[in-house]
């Protein structure tokens, strides 16, 4: 990939990371339809599409605060080659040791690669705080061959883990998302006009 593809496709990953922090509150279940799936910039045309899926809580909102504690599908979509890469993004605030995720595997074990994506002290006040958003690449044959949920087991250089099911319908709209990018639907043809009489 060349150093403007890696700009491009980093200032993509910029903007899918904001749409999942605005996605809809964790509250709303997952749907299996392509509406779950918001576009993270579908106001500018891009070779790039960010497709964010359905928030989920994978732990209690930290200290109560809203937007903290969640997980979702993002898939990145290359219009020109076609390549598509999806992650589970996580994001996890915590009191303690930090924990620093750098680990994944799925159901039947397989290594999965993570990214980090940002890791801050919150504060050491009476203890301390971290917040960490990372992400696990996930391949599309995984997804497709688990329409029913998988799971991904998560660890830490701390010595934690935690385990995520993603549910059969993040992975469906999500899928169904992808795919309607990928092949938009041909316009309906008119009704062919009646002869003059």
């Amino acid at each position: 990939m060349t150093a403007r593809g890696r700009g491009i496709l980093a200032a993509s990953l910029g903007w899918a990371l904001a749409a999942c922090a605005q996605a809809p509150p964790p509250e709303a279940p997952a749907q299996p339809s392509a509406a779950a799936v918001a576009p993270a910039r579908g106001d500018i045309p891009s070779r790039f599409v960010g497709l964010i899926g359905t928030r989920a809580q994978h732990a209690a909102p930290f200290l109560g605060v809203p937007e903290t504690n969640f997980y979702c599908l993002r898939s990145f979509l290359d219009r020109q080659t076609g390549e598509t890469r999806h992650q589970l993004y996580v994001s996890d605030s915590y009191s303690g040791p930090e924990r620093h995720w750098d680990a994944a595997r799925d159901g039947g074990g397989r290594t999965l690669r993570v990214l980090e994506i940002t890791r801050h002290q919150i504060t050491c006040d009476g203890g301390c705080a971290y917040t960490e958003e990372f992400a696990a690449d996930i391949p599309e044959s995984e997804l497709r061959a688990n329409p029913n949920g998988l799971k991904v087991t998560l660890g830490a250089q701390s010595g934690a883990d935690k385990t995520i099911t993603i549910s059969g319908s993040q992975i469906t709209a999500q899928l169904a998302a992808v795919d309607a990018v990928h092949n938009p639907a041909v316009p309906i043809a008119a009704p062919p006009s009646r002869p003059h009489q």
